[in-house]
Formats: structure tokens, sequence, C-alpha cells
């Protein structure tokens, strides 16, 4: 996946050629060039340059100086990188832009989790995510410290609002599941979402045939009592609408999973650039 994503963005940017560099820079000129950190924040992406640097000239040198998951700050180099001045060049944007971002990630996703530090809370992302680099949106949240959920709609059931008004409510929703999993023969964990007291109430009714419940929109005070009405054995989630000034109130009602969209959907990139040397 990572080599198709390399491929296909490498043919996006340079297509014909990369003209600004051939028409000043001789093609045998061989240079050099430092990766500049110029904000505090959670290195992430360094596989995934040295990578991207691999497929597009295997005769450039990525010396890496720092490791994913390191808290860097200003000034700080992360790695250096030698050879063609044309191949630095031409990599140089998809580098920037790939470590810019998963850094970004990274350092939010931190922010997160150095938030609920001391629970026994896990810090879960979303399939909110950039279509097309979910796997890397997925893999900074790791190296920030987080955990993911599923990542995508084949690895697990996950029965949310609209899936359940579609099938005819809570009941039919999960008979029709467990029938689902049975016919093809599937081993898959199952979610429900609940919106209200009323929904999760209904819900513990019915057989347990899920794993998990997501609560979603709760406030910390209504997931306190919630929680004390659901099974040790069922494992919790909270969800909607989560931000930093709110998510460790969440974790000290004891809910074992918080996700957030927002380690993903709106971050922003970590400054950095890539400086020739001369």
């Amino acid at each position: 996946m990572l080599d198709e994503f390399i491929k296909s963005a490498l043919q996006e940017d340079i297509q014909g050629g990369d003209h600004s560099s051939m028409a000043c820079v001789p093609l045998e000129a061989q240079s050099k060039a430092s990766l500049l950190i110029k904000e505090k924040g959670v290195l992430a992406g360094m596989k995934v340059a040295k990578r991207i640097c691999e497929i597009y000239d295997p005769l450039l040198q990525l010396t890496p100086l720092l490791k994913d998951g390191t808290l860097v700050e200003y000034g700080d180099i992360a790695f250096t990188l030698e050879g063609s001045a044309r191949s630095i060049l031409a990599v140089e944007r998809l580098l920037l832009n790939c470590m810019q971002h998963m850094s970004g990630v990274a350092t939010k996703t931190a922010q997160y989790v150095a938030l609920i530090a001391g629970t026994n809370c896990t810090l879960l992302d979303t399939r909110k995510t950039t279509p097309g680099l979910r796997f890397l949106d997925k893999y900074a949240v790791v190296i920030g410290g987080g955990a993911n959920h599923r990542f995508g709609l084949y690895d697990m059931i996950m029965l949310k609002d609209n899936h359940i008004d579609y099938a005819g409510g809570l009941q039919a929703a999960l008979t029709r599941t467990q029938v689902y999993l049975q016919n093809q023969h599937l081993d898959l964990k199952v979610e429900v979402e609940v919106r209200s007291m009323e929904e999760l109430e209904e819900l513990l009714t019915l057989p347990q045939s899920y794993d998990r419940i997501m609560l979603d929109n709760f406030t910390p005070e209504e997931l306190k009592i919630a929680l004390t009405k659901i099974p040790s054995n069922i494992e919790t989630e909270a969800s909607g609408g989560i931000t930093e000034n709110t998510v460790r109130a969440y974790a000290l009602t004891g809910v074992q999973y918080i996700s957030v969209g927002a380690l993903t959907h709106s971050v922003k990139a970590l400054d950095m650039s890539l400086k020739a040397e001369i």
C-alpha cells in the first residue's frame, strides 16, 4: 500500500518531468540537504521518507538522526539526504507533505494521550481520515501513543445510528448481524452505538451478541451513570465531540476507550523544511 501510494504521488507531481530542476540544475550535480524542524511536536514519517527515496532514486542516501516518536523542537535536524541534486528536488515536496502531516497527527495524538495519563483509558482514532492516506494517518496515531480502531468497513462490525435506523431498530440490526456472520463464516467483533440512555437500556434487554458499546454524545455525568448499567464483560467506548478540554473528564469516568476524530480530520501540519547544504 505504501509503495503504491508513493509511486502514484510521484507520478501526480512529476508526470513529464521536473522542468524547474532540469532547466537549471546540471544532471551530474550532487548535493546534500537536511530536514529542519521548525516547530515543537512529535516526529513521524521517517520510515516513509526513507521509502520515498528508495523508490524514486535508490542512490539517494538518507541518514536518520532522529526516530519516529521523538519530541522535537525548532532547530532539530531529523535526517540528512545526499545524492543527485535533481533527485533531492524531485522528492522534496512529497517528503515534506507526508512528514508534516504525519507529525501533525502524532503531535495531536500525544497531546490527548498526555491529558488522560494515569487513567485506564485508551485513546482511539476513527475512520475520519484523508482518503487514500488512512494507513499513514493511523500509523501516525500509533507513533503519537494512541491506538487504532478498526481500519475500515471490512475488519469489524459497527452498528451506528444509520445502520440501526435503516435496519428497523436495535433488535432487528443485531439479529440480522448474527445471521449474517454465521452464514458468511466470519469472526468479527461487533460494536453497537447508542445515542441515549433509553437506547442503552433497550440494548441491555437484548441477548448479548456484541462485544462493545459506543456511547455517543453522552456527557461525562451521563456516561458515569451509563457505565454502572453495563456488565463488566462488555467493552465501553465514548465518542462524539470530545475535545482536549473534556477528554480527561471522560477518561475519569472509567470508560475503557475514547475515540476522537480530531486526531486525523483537522490537524495542523508540523512546520519543517528541507534545506539545501551548499
